[in-house]
């Protein structure tokens, strides 16, 4: 992997923090919105750090992949990857 680790291990593990915080307002019967609201928080975090992953994917792996004239899989992959994310 060729993003900034730290980053990407830090927004992770927010989002493990904020997944705890969840599991605890469910635990004490919290507010429907209000839990709602933080599992958005969570996706948001989460959506952040696999943006990070995949920039640096675009800029290091499927970069050298055509440098090499042998970008078919790693397009395919990064489709199949836009795809999922649609």
């Amino acid at each position: 992997m060729t993003a900034d680790k730290q980053k990407v291990a830090r927004l992770l593990k927010t989002a493990r923090g904020q997944i705890d915080g969840i599991l605890k307002m469910i635990d004490e019967n919290r507010y429907c919105i209000d839990i709602s609201n933080q599992i958005m928080a969570a996706q948001s975090v989460l959506k952040k750090a696999n943006a990070e992953v995949l920039q640096a994917h675009l800029e290091h792996c499927v970069k050298e992949a055509v440098d090499q004239n042998d970008a078919a899989k790693k397009l395919r992959e990064i489709e199949t990857v836009i795809a999922k994310l649609l």
